[in-house]
Protein backbone atom coordinates (compact mmCIF):
# COMPACT_ATOMS: atom_id res chain seq x y z
CA UNK A 1 0.00 0.00 0.00
CA UNK A 2 1.09 3.54 -0.69
CA UNK A 3 2.09 6.15 1.86
CA UNK A 4 -0.31 9.06 2.33
CA UNK A 5 0.02 12.33 4.25
CA UNK A 6 -0.56 12.13 8.01
CA UNK A 7 -3.72 13.67 9.41
CA UNK A 8 -6.05 13.47 12.37
CA UNK A 9 -9.83 13.74 12.22
CA UNK A 10 -11.03 16.67 14.34
CA UNK A 11 -14.74 16.58 13.41
CA UNK A 12 -17.01 14.04 11.73
CA UNK A 13 -20.57 14.50 10.45
CA UNK A 14 -22.90 12.34 8.37
CA UNK A 15 -21.62 14.09 5.22
CA UNK A 16 -17.97 15.01 5.79
CA UNK A 17 -15.00 14.98 8.11
CA UNK A 18 -12.58 17.75 9.02
CA UNK A 19 -8.96 16.67 8.94
CA UNK A 20 -5.90 18.39 10.32
CA UNK A 21 -3.01 17.55 8.03
CA UNK A 22 0.54 17.77 9.29
CA UNK A 23 3.19 19.68 7.35
CA UNK A 24 3.95 17.86 4.08
CA UNK A 25 6.03 18.27 0.93
CA UNK A 26 4.72 18.14 -2.62
CA UNK A 27 5.95 18.19 -6.17
CA UNK A 28 3.52 20.36 -8.12
CA UNK A 29 2.97 21.54 -11.65
CA UNK A 30 0.63 24.16 -13.09
CA UNK A 31 -0.64 23.35 -16.56
CA UNK A 32 -3.30 24.27 -19.09
CA UNK A 33 -5.85 22.38 -21.15
CA UNK A 34 -3.24 21.52 -23.77
CA UNK A 35 -1.05 19.29 -21.62
CA UNK A 36 -1.10 16.96 -18.63
CA UNK A 37 0.50 17.56 -15.28
CA UNK A 38 0.48 13.86 -14.47
CA UNK A 39 3.15 12.93 -17.03
CA UNK A 40 5.45 15.76 -15.89
CA UNK A 41 5.16 14.74 -12.22
CA UNK A 42 5.40 11.02 -12.97
CA UNK A 43 8.61 11.65 -14.93
CA UNK A 44 10.00 13.58 -11.94
CA UNK A 45 9.39 10.72 -9.46
CA UNK A 46 10.64 8.20 -12.07
CA UNK A 47 14.08 9.81 -12.09
CA UNK A 48 13.81 12.98 -14.24
CA UNK A 49 15.66 14.89 -11.53
CA UNK A 50 19.22 15.78 -10.54
CA UNK A 51 20.82 12.52 -9.45
CA UNK A 52 18.24 10.46 -11.42
CA UNK A 53 16.74 9.36 -8.08
CA UNK A 54 13.47 7.42 -8.14
CA UNK A 55 10.93 8.63 -5.58
CA UNK A 56 8.25 6.27 -4.22
CA UNK A 57 4.72 6.92 -5.47
CA UNK A 58 2.33 8.08 -2.74
CA UNK A 59 -1.37 8.82 -2.58
CA UNK A 60 -3.41 10.83 -3.25
CA UNK A 61 -2.77 12.77 -6.44
CA UNK A 62 -4.55 16.10 -6.03
CA UNK A 63 -5.89 18.53 -8.61
CA UNK A 64 -7.46 21.96 -8.34
CA UNK A 65 -8.14 24.87 -10.65
CA UNK A 66 -6.62 28.27 -10.07
CA UNK A 67 -6.89 31.24 -12.44
CA UNK A 68 -8.19 28.90 -15.21
CA UNK A 69 -5.04 26.76 -14.92
CA UNK A 70 -4.84 23.29 -13.37
CA UNK A 71 -2.63 22.59 -10.36
CA UNK A 72 -1.61 18.96 -9.81
CA UNK A 73 0.32 17.73 -6.79
CA UNK A 74 2.13 14.52 -5.89
CA UNK A 75 2.80 14.21 -2.16
CA UNK A 76 6.38 13.17 -1.53
CA UNK A 77 7.28 10.45 0.99
CA UNK A 78 7.68 11.73 4.55
CA UNK A 79 11.48 11.60 4.49
CA UNK A 80 11.52 14.47 1.97
CA UNK A 81 11.27 18.21 2.46
CA UNK A 82 11.96 21.12 0.13
CA UNK A 83 15.58 20.97 1.36
CA UNK A 84 16.33 17.32 0.55
CA UNK A 85 13.93 16.34 -2.26
CA UNK A 86 15.62 15.60 -5.59
CA UNK A 87 15.87 18.74 -7.70
CA UNK A 88 13.60 18.51 -10.78
CA UNK A 89 15.10 18.60 -14.27
CA UNK A 90 11.89 20.17 -15.61
CA UNK A 91 11.50 23.78 -14.50
CA UNK A 92 7.69 23.37 -14.47
CA UNK A 93 7.98 21.10 -11.39
CA UNK A 94 8.12 22.98 -8.10
CA UNK A 95 8.92 21.39 -4.72
CA UNK A 96 6.96 23.02 -1.91
CA UNK A 97 6.58 22.45 1.83
CA UNK A 98 2.90 22.85 2.73
CA UNK A 99 2.07 24.02 6.26
CA UNK A 100 -0.19 22.11 8.63
CA UNK A 101 -3.76 22.80 7.45
CA UNK A 102 -7.39 21.86 7.97
CA UNK A 103 -9.58 20.41 5.22
CA UNK A 104 -13.20 19.37 5.00
CA UNK A 105 -13.37 16.09 3.07
CA UNK A 106 -16.15 14.05 1.46
CA UNK A 107 -15.25 10.59 0.10
CA UNK A 108 -16.84 8.86 -2.88
CA UNK A 109 -16.26 5.93 -5.22
CA UNK A 110 -16.61 5.63 -8.98
CA UNK A 111 -14.71 7.44 -11.68
CA UNK A 112 -12.85 10.63 -10.78
CA UNK A 113 -14.69 12.42 -13.59
CA UNK A 114 -15.31 16.15 -13.47
CA UNK A 115 -19.05 15.49 -13.13
CA UNK A 116 -18.64 13.09 -10.19
CA UNK A 117 -16.21 15.52 -8.53
CA UNK A 118 -18.55 18.50 -9.07
CA UNK A 119 -21.51 16.59 -7.60
CA UNK A 120 -19.52 15.82 -4.44
CA UNK A 121 -17.81 19.19 -3.91
CA UNK A 122 -21.23 20.85 -4.35
CA UNK A 123 -22.72 18.54 -1.70
CA UNK A 124 -19.74 19.24 0.58
CA UNK A 125 -20.00 23.02 0.13
CA UNK A 126 -23.73 22.98 0.94
CA UNK A 127 -23.05 21.02 4.16
CA UNK A 128 -20.18 23.34 5.14
CA UNK A 129 -22.29 26.45 4.46
CA UNK A 130 -25.13 24.97 6.56
CA UNK A 131 -22.69 24.33 9.42
CA UNK A 132 -21.17 27.83 9.20
CA UNK A 133 -17.72 26.62 8.17
CA UNK A 134 -15.39 29.12 6.47
CA UNK A 135 -13.91 27.83 3.20
CA UNK A 136 -10.62 29.46 2.21
CA UNK A 137 -9.90 28.10 -1.26
CA UNK A 138 -11.18 26.22 -4.30
CA UNK A 139 -12.29 22.57 -4.16
CA UNK A 140 -9.55 19.98 -4.51
CA UNK A 141 -9.95 16.59 -6.19
CA UNK A 142 -7.94 13.81 -4.53
CA UNK A 143 -7.64 10.44 -6.27
CA UNK A 144 -6.16 7.36 -4.63
CA UNK A 145 -6.28 4.55 -7.21
CA UNK A 146 -4.78 3.62 -10.53
CA UNK A 147 -6.96 3.88 -13.64
CA UNK A 148 -7.10 0.06 -13.65
CA UNK A 149 -9.00 -0.14 -10.34
CA UNK A 150 -12.65 -1.10 -10.74
CA UNK A 151 -14.85 2.02 -10.28
CA UNK A 152 -16.78 0.68 -7.28
CA UNK A 153 -13.47 -0.02 -5.48
CA UNK A 154 -12.02 3.45 -6.07
CA UNK A 155 -11.47 6.02 -3.36
CA UNK A 156 -11.87 9.64 -4.39
CA UNK A 157 -12.28 12.74 -2.27
CA UNK A 158 -13.46 16.30 -2.69
CA UNK A 159 -11.79 18.67 -0.24
CA UNK A 160 -11.99 22.31 0.80
CA UNK A 161 -9.32 24.10 2.84
CA UNK A 162 -10.88 25.57 5.98
CA UNK A 163 -10.35 28.36 8.46
CA UNK A 164 -10.27 26.49 11.76
CA UNK A 165 -9.83 27.71 15.32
Amino acid sequence: SYEEPEYSIVKKTDVYEVRQYKKRTVAEVIYGEEDSGFRVLFDYISGANKGSKEVEMTIPVSQSTTDSKMLMRFFLPMQYSKQNAPEPNDERVRIIDLPAEYFAVISYSGFASDGNFEEHYTELKAALDKDGMVIKGPPIKATYNSPFTLPFLRRNEAMYPLEWN
